[in-house]
């Protein structure tokens, strides 16, 4: 399988990078490339700008999702919603292809600071990605993220058993495509 995982900040200490690696780390044999944000920076979306052609970024971040069998993303949560660069890369990419995400299986996390986790912009990207026609076969919302999660892993028990199985969700999800596809 291959599996693109990101976190949705351009911050060099996003916890959702964190959160997207640590999760990319536990899918096994898996082929798994890890998106960086910060690669696809690109000018505000406009219609005006749209006339002018797509960027290459745009095209680049499209090619990435199509060619994955699954993606995990870790939606970073900023004024209760997207953050501006990856709304701003959504934006360009559903110009390209509204439908950008038909057929892939999704797992979605979040996570922040304080106890709702993210609550709020999973909410917003549980939808988006049903309207780009993903398919989210899990999803998790991890709460405050300093005190459970710490040196790159998951330090408390109960929320890894839960990334756990939202994990195994994941895989079997995309084990049983292939092997319907066969």
């Amino acid at each position: 399988m291959n599996i693109v995982a990101f976190g949705t900040s351009t911050s060099q200490n996003s916890i959702n990078q964190k959160l997207a690696t640590y999760v990319a780390g536990e899918l096994g044999d898996h082929q798994v490339r890890i998106l960086d944000l910060n690669d696809y920076e690109m000018p505000i979306y406009s219609i005006d700008r749209q006339q002018n052609g797509f960027p290459e970024q745009a095209q680049a971040f499209l090619d990435e999702i199509k060619a994955a069998d699954g993606i995990v993303v870790s939606l970073a949560e900023h004024n209760l919603n997207f953050s501006t660069a990856f709304k701003n890369v959504l934006d360009w990419v559903s110009r390209i292809d509204m439908q950008f995400l038909a057929g892939k299986k999704m797992l979605v996390l979040s996570t922040s600071p304080g106890g709702f986790g993210g609550g709020n912009v999973m909410e917003i990207g549980l939808k988006y990605f049903g309207f780009a026609k993903g398919e989210v076969v899990a999803h998790y919302s991890l709460p405050s993220f300093q005190d459970n999660f710490q040196e790159g892993v998951i330090v408390n028990e109960d929320i890894q058993a839960i990334v756990a199985e939202k994990i195994d969700v994941f895989l079997n999800s995309l084990v049983n495509t292939e092997a319907s596809v066969a």
